[in-house]
């Protein structure tokens, strides 16, 4: 107004005001405008309005009469399809009137007939209430929150809503198999107790529903609905990412992880003492792209190319199923891991050893056994082995030699572990395999492919049987299949965390830097040479017609002979320095430049762990639900529609149930697979953790679990 008339008044021009007051030409003008049109008045008028268009007189009287009822707001928002903040904002402005709760013995005015408010929100409900808490999205629980934040509440309590149609909820029925497989075994004895209000339950849980809903990183939570993960653990909603990488960090202090995962593995091992008397060791490369330490390369077979990373060395079953992992930043191949750790823990884990006396007895006997690839392959490991521990090997053969007679060869019919029926044409001999100081005798099988082509394994179980020792062999590929399977559906590859963190002190030397330079130059040599003696050898005919030719011929030899010459001087000068260049040196004679760090371990180690657990969970669950499918292959998939599919969580606490209804697959095959899963978790009888609450499923719209599933009281909304 004031420079509206300072401009019509002639005090002033327009862009002085612009100028003085950096505001733009167009609001200038408008003013100017505004006080020709209506004088001073004009910006003192309250603007024009179209009236209500939420809040019309039809909504505002059900409001009323709503909250006259004794409804809260959330309800009646709810139930109109309005937003908080707008009935909020007409309370605040006395277009509504809250009624004060009667005192005791207060009669209760009379008002018309109402629904009673709804027992089970629907999702959309949902949405818009975690949509509206103050708090933040879906943090309906301010309270326990605020206590939380003072230090007054160690950990949120467990409830369960009344909730239809709730996203992942198909992933409650992996609980059983979760339990059964240790997912809440030490974890208060390793891990260390969260403060605040997520506890270690809470998030360890979450690990697990993230796995296998195949949430395969901390990030990718950020784009999923956090109330409805948070109704599958009993809370308002998840933790989000910041929030949770400081929950994982806390857990994964001190050697807590790897205490955790050394007890669950030898309390795997002990649960199957039949899987584990046969033993699939197996490296894989775990690539690194960062840039925060320089890794030394590796080569990864998968990709045939030589790439940074870490190995990590597996131990599983027959099956597949993990056992343990050893992770190796400074590695010196399948055999030193196998001599430092991987066997020294076997010997300390692996149940059901027969004493020294039984092996006394029975000199064909052996403690256990040890399958990889021909990685491993030693005849001094294998001796070793046996004569030291009286631990089996099996392994491919190296070197074999020639094609043995087909008449040896007899077909065997038997079955894979995994129920697979095959039909193997197999022939045996024993076999001295290395030098006559450090070779011993071993069985070598081979079996006949329908091409013809013989597949040479060897062995030293000399009490066993050809078709054992093939079937142990072959069915390698269920530890392949293992690896594939966790880098596609759990992304064992990816990392946890960024940070890294000095090596310790080790005694096992590294590649000296200056060997490894001089042996890149000398394979680089050695190629150039090649291609220079193959030219040269092509040069043997003599242009003897053509004077021309024959004067560009010599010149093109003389130069490749002074060429083959300069690099067989390079070569031998090359090879000098390598006999001279020791080829490893211990860690501490590295210089500072050479040295690298590793990845950080403790985070991963947790993260994987708890992935192993979902693993060996959903391979149970598949072995269930192959027993009712016709294609058995098609289990996994199956089992991840399931864990993505919604449910209806319908809690009781009269009769402390969690009745847990999953909606119907895709077809009905899968809704008979489902349901004949469903019966074998409900015999399990698990109640979830941290509450009295036994856990009951079945498939929406089944007319005996509808029946079953009591009537909600409207005050048991919250369990």
């Amino acid at each position: 107004m004031l420079t509206a008339q300072l401009i019509d008044q002639g005090a002033c021009r327009q862009v002085d005001i612009v100028r003085a007051f950096g505001v733009s030409k167009n609001s200038v003008i408008r003013s100017v405008n505004t006080y020709r049109a209506g004088g001073v008045g004009a910006f003192f008028s309250p603007p024009a309005t179209r009236g209500a268009t939420v809040m019309t007189p039809e909504v505002t009287a059900r409001a009323q009469q709503s909250l006259g009822a004794g409804w809260s707001p959330r309800e009646v928002a709810a139930q109109l399809g309005l937003k908080l903040d707008t009935l909020r904002k007409a309370i605040q402005q006395g277009r509504l009137i809250k009624p004060c709760p009667p005192q005791p013995g207060e009669p209760i005015p009379a008002t018309a007939p109402l629904p009673p408010p709804p027992t089970a929100t629907d999702k959309s409900t949902r949405a818009v209430e975690d949509a509206a808490a103050e708090m933040g999205t879906a943090c309906t629980r301010p309270d326990e929150r605020v206590l939380a934040a003072f230090g007054l509440l160690n950990e949120a309590s467990t409830r369960f809503e009344t909730c239809r149609d709730v996203s992942f909820g198909g992933v409650l029925c992996a609980l059983p198999a979760l339990e059964a497989n240790g997912l809440f075994r030490h974890i208060h004895a390793c891990l260390a107790k969260l403060r605040g209000y997520y506890s270690t339950l809470h998030v360890i849980v979450l690990l697990a529903h993230m796995a296998l809903c195949r949430i395969k990183t901390v990030e990718q939570l950020q784009y999923q609905p956090p109330g409805e993960l948070g109704k599958l653990l009993g809370l308002d909603r998840v933790p989000e990412v910041r929030c949770l990488r400081r929950k994982l960090a806390a857990l994964s202090l001190d050697d807590g992880p790897e205490r955790w995962a050394g007890l669950l593995s030898r309390d795997w091992l002990e649960a199957a003492p039949d899987l584990a008397g046969a033993l699939y060791v197996d490296g894989h490369v775990r690539l690194y792209h960062g840039d925060q330490t320089a890794l030394p390369k590796r080569y990864v077979s998968r990709q045939r190319l030589c790439l940074r990373g870490t190995t990590d060395y597996w131990v599983n079953d027959v099956l597949g199923q993990p056992f343990f992992a050893v992770e190796r930043p400074i590695d010196h191949g399948l055999l030193e891991v196998l001599n430092s750790e991987i066997v020294p823990r076997l010997l300390r884990d692996v149940p059901g050893q027969p004493t020294e006396a039984e092996l006394a007895a029975d000199r064909y006997r052996a403690r256990f056994v040890i399958v990889f690839d021909r990685e491993g392959y030693s005849p001094e490991f294998f001796k070793a082995m046996w004569q030291t521990h009286r631990i089996a090997c099996i392994t491919y053969h190296k070197y074999p030699k020639g094609d043995w007679p087909t008449s040896e060869f007899a077909e065997v019919e038997t079955t894979l572990p995994n129920g697979e029926p095959v039909a193997w044409q197999l022939a045996e001999r024993g076999t001295w395999i290395g030098d006559r100081k450090s070779g011993l005798w071993v069985r070598e099988i081979r079996k006949r492919t329908e091409s013809g082509h013989q597949v040479s394994l060897i062995s030293t179980i000399f009490g066993g049987s050809a078709l054992a020792d093939s079937v142990r062999l072959f069915s390698r590929w269920s530890q392949e299949n293992f690896l594939r399977y966790m880098m596609e559906h759990f992304a064992i590859d990816l990392l946890s965390e960024y940070g890294t963190e000095e090596i310790p002190e080790t005694k096992r030397p590294v590649v000296n830097p200056r060997w490894r330079e001089l042996d890149r130059q000398k394979r680089s040599v050695k190629s150039k040479l090649a291609h220079r003696q193959a030219r040269f050898a092509a040069l043997t005919m003599h242009p003897e017609s053509d004077e021309a030719a024959q004067a560009k011929w010599e010149k093109r030899k003389a130069e490749l002979v002074e060429a083959i010459e300069q690099f067989e001087q390079e070569l031998k000068a090359i090879n000098d320095q390598l006999k001279t260049t020791p080829g490893h040196v211990k860690w501490d004679e590295l210089a500072a430049s050479d040295k690298f760090e590793r990845l950080a371990p403790s985070r991963k180690q947790l993260v994987d762990t708890v992935k192993m657990i979902a693993y060996r969970a959903e391979t149970a669950m598949a072995a269930i639900v192959r027993e009712d499918l016709s294609r058995p292959d098609d289990a996994r998939s199956v089992l991840r529609d399931l864990f993505r599919s919604e449910a209806d969580l319908l809690p009781d606490v009269d009769h402390h149930c969690l009745h847990v209804q999953v909606h119907p697959m895709s077809s009905p095959r899968s809704n008979r697979a489902i349901a004949h899963l469903l019966d074998q978790l409900n015999a399990a009888e698990l109640t979830y953790p941290g509450t009295s609450l036994k856990l009951i499923y079945s498939i929406a719209g089944d007319a005996e679990a509808s029946n079953a599933v009591p009537e909600q009281n409207p005050a048991d909304q919250e369990v």
